[in-house]
């Protein structure tokens, strides 16, 4: 018996997702073996959905050929800690007042709870994922923080800023396969204190001394608004000096993540991008996709000394040619 051939290719219903596929293809050829370090916070550190998801980005990322490394703060969490020990939660500037007993709780939620949570969620798809802290191996050190408040200084207790980073025992993990999971507390640059360090900040000084290829901010709002609150249109890409002249008019919540980018780009990674944490899978949208989602910052623009012309990267050409 004979079977006679159809006339015309059938049409496979799982055909779109190898086109989804392709479509990524430029993005993973451009970033194959390159380190990304990843913010995480907002929404997607407290929706059990949400954090499945982070997880399986961040997995993804390391299996596609990526560095990935994820640094994370706490803040919701602290404050319901705090509350459950009756201490009060005090804030200034937008900063945590983080007195020696706050910061026993800051350490014990973020290296004991954020931490350990994140890990084993990641640890669900492989033994990938290790926990540290900026203490560990001294690899961020910072100094006293000091906030203004109405033009005067305000000493916020163990608050820190980053004023080194010893990235070899992160370098070491990511050499080895492994994702690093960062909490961000550092230790004193000039004595035997520890600092609670805002989480932007840390990931920002963290992939300057990587030399990672991006930086991805997570947050709760679809990224930089261009004329907020009076419209919600989403800046998708500015330059390092058109964000510095907007950082004045920023909300306080958005200034360090902002400034945390700009800091990026100004020290050798190539984008920093902030990210609406609330869509499940944001992280493998903006990085495989040709449209990407959020904003992204970039380094000043070079003129080319050949023509005099300055150049900009369009933001869906950023992929190989």
């Amino acid at each position: 018996m004979s079977i006679r051939k159809p006339s015309s290719t059938r049409k496979h219903t799982a055909l779109p997702k190898a086109q989804i596929l392709i479509e990524a293809l430029p993005w993973l050829t451009r970033h194959h073996g390159k380190t990304v370090v990843i913010k995480f916070g907002g929404n997607a550190m407290v929706d059990e959905e949400l954090k499945a998801a982070f997880a399986q980005d961040v997995v993804f990322l390391r299996h596609a050929g990526l560095r990935p490394v994820v640094v994370h703060g706490g803040g919701p969490q602290i404050s319901k800690q705090l509350d459950r020990l009756g201490l009060e939660s005090q804030f200034r500037a937008g900063l945590r007042v983080t007195t020696p007993e706050t910061m026993d709780v800051v350490r014990m939620v973020l290296a004991g709870q954020v931490q350990r949570e994140l890990v084993n969620l990641l640890n669900q798809h492989g033994p990938l994922a290790v926990g540290m802290t900026g203490e560990d191996a001294h690899i961020m050190a910072a100094t006293k923080h000091l906030a203004e408040v109405d033009g005067e200084e305000v000493d916020l207790g163990r608050v820190g800023r980053i004023s080194s980073v010893e990235p070899g025992a992160i370098e070491a993990l990511l050499d080895d396969g492994r994702i690093p999971v960062v909490s961000s507390i550092a230790r004193s640059a000039d004595d035997d204190h520890v600092y609670n360090v805002n989480a932007d900040t840390a990931a920002a000084a963290l992939a300057a001394a990587l030399g990672a290829e991006t930086l991805m901010v997570l947050t709760d709002v679809e990224g930089l608004y261009a004329d907020w609150p009076h419209s919600d249109d989403v800046i998708s890409e500015l330059t390092a000096a058109e964000l510095e002249k907007l950082l004045p008019e920023l909300a306080s919540g958005m200034v360090p993540k902002m400034e945390g980018c700009l800091y990026a780009v100004r020290n050798g990674v190539h984008t920093a991008r902030v990210l609406d944490g609330r869509v499940p899978h944001s992280i493998l949208l903006e990085i495989f996709t040709d449209e990407g989602i959020g904003t992204m910052v970039v380094p000043d623009a070079v003129p080319d000394p050949r023509d005099a012309r300055e150049t900009t990267t369009p933001r869906n050409a950023e992929g190989p040619a």
